[in-house]
């Protein structure tokens, strides 16, 4: 970027000093105002290495594909143009990705055919590294199939009234659960759901998981299946030096909440760090429909809480 900077500095010098030699006064300003216009209007970032798409699918920053895009803390794997989520022990596919929230949804791992038991029991469910800045939210309600006894002693609904009665009778594919065992429904969002869904022998063998699933509706309106997972806001690129950040706004420092030594490219010259976009940007005040000023960072402040 600064050596686009300096070929457009050169550039625009030699143009001025052609103009200067050859205008009038008023024909320079008319000269002048389109460089003039076009720098004030530039963007003062600094954007984060986007990665390529992968099939016809975006990745949004601040997810990675690879070592050299995004922020490798936030890594997805792109496999024969498909993207793929994987967990402790396990792979799952992504069905959509919404940037603005934060929020992936993976498709949760089918029946065995003609059984009661998901495919990744043998992985005892979906297991998220609780080291990384991914979690289960709250939007996915989970029914739990051919559960032990076990489970009445848990906070899930496993009574005759529960949803996954409904689930069971209105899915062909699930009939096979209906084998007089008990089922349970939860909804995510817990601290012991935050970061996995179990399937085991000492609980249940088979799950199913519907996002902002509305049960007033029949079996056959609901949406397919899916887990949603959010991920964290991220930090400031990780540097090892000033040549990876961008010298005209940011510079590569010691990152003090590290304690291990980190160093990030911290913005400048009254940048802040937008990490919905992965850059630093002016910091901007815009208004709400009742008038009240807010700028960018308080906006990012506000959807963190």
């Amino acid at each position: 970027m600064t050596l686009m900077h300096d070929a457009f500095h050169s550039i625009c010098s030699l143009f001025i000093h052609r103009a200067t030699m050859e205008a009038t006064p008023t024909n320079l300003i008319l000269f002048l105002l389109p460089s003039i216009l076009f720098i004030s209007r530039a963007p003062h970032v600094t954007p984060a290495t986007p990665c390529p798409p992968c099939g016809n699918t975006t990745v949004p920053f601040p997810l990675s594909t690879t070592p050299t895009c995004g922020d490798s803390a936030y890594k997805i794997r792109c496999t024969t143009n498909t993207l793929v989520f994987d967990t402790l022990n396990n792979s799952y596919p992504i069905e959509s990705i919404n940037p603005k929230s934060q929020r992936l949804v993976i498709r949760p791992a089918p029946l065995v055919p003609n059984t009661c038991i998901t495919t990744d029991k043998i992985h005892q469910g979906i297991q998220l590294n609780n080291t990384l800045p991914f979690n289960i939210t709250s939007s996915n309600t989970i029914v739990y199939l051919n559960c032990t006894q076990a489970l009445l002693m848990s906070p899930l609904n496993c009574s005759s009234s529960s949803l996954c009665h409904t689930y069971i009778n209105a899915t062909a594919s699930a009939s096979v659960c209906n084998n007089g065992l008990l089922c349970c429904t939860f909804r995510t969002g817990g601290s012991t759901t935050s970061y996995q869904i179990r399937v085991r022998d000492v609980g249940c063998s088979a799950y199913s998981s519907f996002v902002n699933l509305n049960p007033d509706l029949p079996v056959n309106r609901w949406p397919q299946p899916g887990l949603e997972i959010q991920w964290l806001l991220p930090r400031e690129t990780v540097c090892t030096s000033q040549k990876d950040c961008d010298s005209a706004t940011s510079a590569c420092g010691l990152d003090p909440s590290s304690g291990s030594g980190i160093k990030r490219c911290f913005c400048i010259n009254d940048l802040v760090w937008d990490p919905i976009d992965g850059v630093c940007t002016k910091k901007t005040t815009s208004h709400d429909p009742n008038g009240n000023g807010r700028n960018r960072s308080e906006q990012v402040a506000a959807h963190i809480v």
